[in-house]
Protein backbone atom coordinates (compact mmCIF):
# COMPACT_ATOMS: atom_id res chain seq x y z
CA UNK A 1 0.00 0.00 0.00
CA UNK A 2 1.48 3.17 -0.94
CA UNK A 3 1.80 6.23 1.74
CA UNK A 4 -1.00 8.38 0.64
CA UNK A 5 -3.10 5.59 1.06
CA UNK A 6 -2.27 4.91 4.54
CA UNK A 7 -2.34 8.49 5.70
CA UNK A 8 -6.01 8.41 4.29
CA UNK A 9 -6.58 5.41 5.95
CA UNK A 10 -5.63 6.61 9.58
CA UNK A 11 -7.56 9.61 9.05
CA UNK A 12 -10.50 8.01 8.21
CA UNK A 13 -10.06 5.84 11.37
CA UNK A 14 -9.48 8.60 13.44
CA UNK A 15 -12.65 10.43 11.99
CA UNK A 16 -14.68 7.30 12.70
CA UNK A 17 -13.55 7.41 16.49
CA UNK A 18 -14.37 10.92 16.65
CA UNK A 19 -17.52 10.48 15.08
CA UNK A 20 -18.34 7.47 17.53
CA UNK A 21 -17.62 8.97 20.68
CA UNK A 22 -19.94 12.16 19.96
CA UNK A 23 -22.88 10.32 18.43
CA UNK A 24 -26.16 11.27 20.24
CA UNK A 25 -29.29 12.81 19.46
CA UNK A 26 -29.27 16.63 20.41
CA UNK A 27 -26.74 18.65 20.23
CA UNK A 28 -26.91 19.10 24.48
CA UNK A 29 -26.27 15.50 24.15
CA UNK A 30 -23.21 15.51 22.61
CA UNK A 31 -21.60 18.96 25.01
CA UNK A 32 -22.56 16.66 27.41
CA UNK A 33 -20.60 13.97 26.68
CA UNK A 34 -17.54 16.17 26.00
CA UNK A 35 -18.58 18.06 28.98
CA UNK A 36 -17.53 14.46 30.84
CA UNK A 37 -13.76 14.60 29.38
CA UNK A 38 -13.40 18.23 29.74
CA UNK A 39 -14.21 17.90 33.28
CA UNK A 40 -11.59 15.46 33.88
CA UNK A 41 -8.76 17.59 31.98
CA UNK A 42 -9.21 20.17 29.46
CA UNK A 43 -5.96 17.70 27.96
CA UNK A 44 -8.30 14.89 28.14
CA UNK A 45 -10.68 16.65 26.12
CA UNK A 46 -8.32 17.40 23.33
CA UNK A 47 -6.58 13.79 23.53
CA UNK A 48 -10.58 13.05 22.52
CA UNK A 49 -9.71 14.74 19.55
CA UNK A 50 -7.01 12.75 17.99
CA UNK A 51 -7.11 13.56 14.20
CA UNK A 52 -6.80 17.19 15.20
CA UNK A 53 -2.68 16.04 16.31
CA UNK A 54 -2.64 13.90 13.31
CA UNK A 55 -3.16 16.30 10.91
CA UNK A 56 0.04 18.17 12.69
CA UNK A 57 2.07 14.59 12.39
CA UNK A 58 1.15 14.38 8.59
CA UNK A 59 2.18 18.02 8.26
CA UNK A 60 5.59 17.18 10.20
CA UNK A 61 5.91 14.22 8.60
CA UNK A 62 5.67 15.07 5.17
CA UNK A 63 7.13 18.21 5.53
CA UNK A 64 4.03 19.88 3.55
CA UNK A 65 2.13 23.05 4.56
CA UNK A 66 -0.23 24.50 2.24
CA UNK A 67 -3.52 25.78 2.16
CA UNK A 68 -5.63 22.14 2.53
CA UNK A 69 -4.02 21.42 5.71
CA UNK A 70 -4.52 25.20 6.98
CA UNK A 71 -8.51 24.52 6.13
CA UNK A 72 -8.01 21.42 7.84
CA UNK A 73 -6.85 23.12 10.80
CA UNK A 74 -8.96 26.32 10.93
CA UNK A 75 -12.07 24.05 10.80
CA UNK A 76 -10.67 21.55 13.20
CA UNK A 77 -10.06 24.65 16.17
CA UNK A 78 -12.94 26.38 15.37
CA UNK A 79 -14.79 23.06 16.27
CA UNK A 80 -12.96 22.67 19.19
CA UNK A 81 -13.12 26.22 20.92
CA UNK A 82 -16.79 26.55 19.60
CA UNK A 83 -17.62 23.55 21.51
CA UNK A 84 -15.44 24.49 24.76
CA UNK A 85 -17.32 27.66 24.66
CA UNK A 86 -20.92 26.23 24.78
CA UNK A 87 -19.62 23.58 27.38
CA UNK A 88 -18.40 26.66 29.49
CA UNK A 89 -21.85 28.20 29.00
CA UNK A 90 -23.71 25.82 29.83
CA UNK A 91 -22.10 24.07 32.33
CA UNK A 92 -19.83 25.70 34.56
CA UNK A 93 -21.41 29.89 34.05
CA UNK A 94 -24.96 29.07 33.29
CA UNK A 95 -25.00 31.98 31.10
CA UNK A 96 -26.41 30.31 27.74
CA UNK A 97 -29.31 32.53 26.06
CA UNK A 98 -32.32 30.78 25.91
CA UNK A 99 -32.46 30.53 22.00
CA UNK A 100 -29.12 28.96 22.08
CA UNK A 101 -30.71 26.44 24.48
CA UNK A 102 -33.64 25.57 22.40
CA UNK A 103 -31.45 25.19 19.12
CA UNK A 104 -28.97 22.82 21.47
CA UNK A 105 -32.36 20.88 22.39
CA UNK A 106 -33.11 20.29 18.62
CA UNK A 107 -32.87 16.70 17.01
CA UNK A 108 -29.39 16.31 15.06
CA UNK A 109 -29.22 13.98 11.55
CA UNK A 110 -27.62 11.23 12.06
CA UNK A 111 -25.23 11.91 9.28
CA UNK A 112 -24.27 15.21 11.51
CA UNK A 113 -21.56 13.05 12.73
CA UNK A 114 -19.97 11.29 9.39
CA UNK A 115 -19.33 15.21 8.40
CA UNK A 116 -15.59 14.95 9.47
CA UNK A 117 -15.75 11.60 7.77
CA UNK A 118 -16.90 13.18 4.48
CA UNK A 119 -14.63 16.33 4.50
CA UNK A 120 -11.04 16.05 6.34
CA UNK A 121 -10.01 12.66 4.54
CA UNK A 122 -10.70 14.64 1.16
CA UNK A 123 -8.98 17.73 2.38
CA UNK A 124 -5.90 15.98 3.03
CA UNK A 125 -5.93 14.25 -0.30
CA UNK A 126 -5.53 17.34 -1.83
CA UNK A 127 -2.96 18.73 0.62
CA UNK A 128 -0.83 15.93 -0.16
CA UNK A 129 -1.31 15.44 -3.76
Amino acid sequence: MNELMILLLILIFLEMFEAWWQKAHTMEDVLEKAYLYYSQSIFFFFLMHPAFYYIFFVILYTDTINWWFIAILFFKTIDLFFKITLMRGLYEEQDIDATILTILKEPLSPWLFLTGLGLYPFLLFYGLT
